[in-house]
């Protein structure tokens, strides 16, 4: 089957639910200052007292970031509010964010509330259907800050916990939050036979949805197929005064690291570009405090910086630089490559800017470059970039616009296929 019919055929199609508190757009026509701060959806149920839950019993799925204009949590926040949480559901790194990348925090009673937080890391729809039936949950809470990336996996947590809401006939809430990098679309498809923990349905590389839009998405296009049935009862508590060309800057908003990599929202902008070197035997820049834009190896040279350089890429300097990763991938080994400096993040392109690293690396060094598992069939970069088509074209020689111009069919397919689940103003 080819990518056209792919894409096309794709998915069940099912009624696009309502969107709650706000209707379509989620404006209020504001502009955003520092005193009037995008609203996140959390906030606004928060500052109604939560009283559109009283009388339920509650699940809640979130972490760290699930955070207030107070700094205070909503798991917190709703308990001193009287609200029935029969559950909470700590996805990849725990509620409290105190385990690291491929970690959880152990099923156990949250000290500072009582409540029983549930280990939901790798929970797929029966995992979530019975802790959703231990805890006698009547609606489940999905509030989690997203980073805009495929591979970023609490998108796929969410998904796992629709498919169980929707078999088991409950009400599913999402307080939406902004996309850090923004709403356009870009990059390539996942295809079949490349699903994976970091990427289990087929949406492109940078999907351009909030986690709102994309529950709507993932209701509409996949739950019927995948689960047997639809989420009949989601609602979207939608933001005020996001815009989709928004980046994280601009909302007014605090950053709280959704994961222990990702300590700022610079972290953010070019993670859905160089994560790519996950799937490489460079180091991504973990075990240092700038990972994902810090990127090296260590046969790396100042040549490699002159080359990015030179490509010209918009939005992007790249400055030699040295690390030593205390943790993951050449430990305590001296690492040479390039810090990324953004220097204009509405012209920066992470996935553009990290194929030409990949791309630039392997001409550099074509001796010492590999991937991660050694290039094979079951490489980690075909569970990253959704097929064996990057790494085979890299490997081929092919320039980095090759490779972009060989996405562009199906990721406007997929851009076109999104638009009916939009919220927000400035769709495209």
């Amino acid at each position: 089957m080819d990518r056209r019919t792919f894409i096309a055929s794709a998915g069940a199609a099912a009624a696009v639910p309502a969107i709650g508190l706000g209707g379509e757009g989620g404006d209020d026509g504001d502009e955003v200052t520092p005193a009037r701060a995008v609203l996140t959806g959390a906030q606004r149920w928060a500052d109604d007292g939560w009283t559109a839950l009283a009388g339920y019993r509650v699940g809640v799925i979130s972490n760290p970031t699930g955070i207030l204009a107070d700094a205070s949590h909503i798991v917190d926040s709703m308990v001193a509010a009287n609200i029935d949480i029969s559950g909470v559901f700590g996805p990849e790194h725990g509620f409290r964010g105190s385990a690291q990348a491929g970690e959880a925090e152990e099923t156990t009673q949250d000290p500072r509330t009582g409540v029983i937080v549930y280990d939901a890391y790798g929970a797929q729809e029966a995992g979530f259907m019975r802790m959703f039936a231990e805890a006698d949950v009547e609606v489940v809470i999905f509030d989690i800050q997203d980073v805009g990336a495929r591979f970023y996996t609490y998108i796929w947590t969410m998904w796992s916990a629709m498919r169980a809401a929707a078999r088991m006939g409950l009400k599913f809430v999402v307080l939406d939050r902004p996309n850090p990098v923004g709403g356009t679309a870009y990059g390539p498809m996942l295809f079949p036979g490349f699903e994976s923990g970091v990427g289990q349905r087929y949406i492109v590389q940078q999907h351009g949805m909030t986690v709102g839009e994309l529950a709507r998405f993932f209701n509409a296009e996949f739950l019927l197929q995948d689960a047997g049935a639809v989420v009949d009862d989601l609602e979207i508590v939608t933001m005020r005064r996001w815009r989709p060309e928004m980046r994280y800057a601009d909302t007014g908003l605090p950053w709280v690291l959704p994961s222990p990599n990702m300590p700022t929202p610079d972290t953010a902008q070019v993670y859905v570009g160089t994560c790519l070197f996950e799937g490489t035997a460079a180091s991504e820049g973990r075990g240092t405090t700038r990972p994902f834009e810090l990127i090296g190896a260590p046969y790396g040279t100042w040549h490699w910086a002159d080359a990015l350089n030179s490509a010209g890429l918009p939005g992007v300097d790249f400055r030699e630089a040295y690390f030593v990763p205390t943790f993951s991938k050449h430990v305590t080994k001296v690492c040479g490559g390039v810090q990324l400096h953004v220097t204009d993040p509405h012209e920066f392109d992470p996935i553009r800017t990290g194929v030409t690293m990949l791309v630039t690396m392997k001409q550099t060094y074509p001796n010492q470059f590999s991937w991660r598992g050694g290039g094979t069939s079951d490489g980690f970069i075909h569970k990253l970039h959704g097929s064996e088509r990057l790494r085979v074209m890299v490997d081929a020689g092919a320039s980095a616009d090759e490779i972009v111009a060989s996405w562009q069919e199906e990721l406007a397919e997929f851009d076109q296929r999104r638009q009916p689940y939009l919220i927000y103003r400035g769709r495209r």
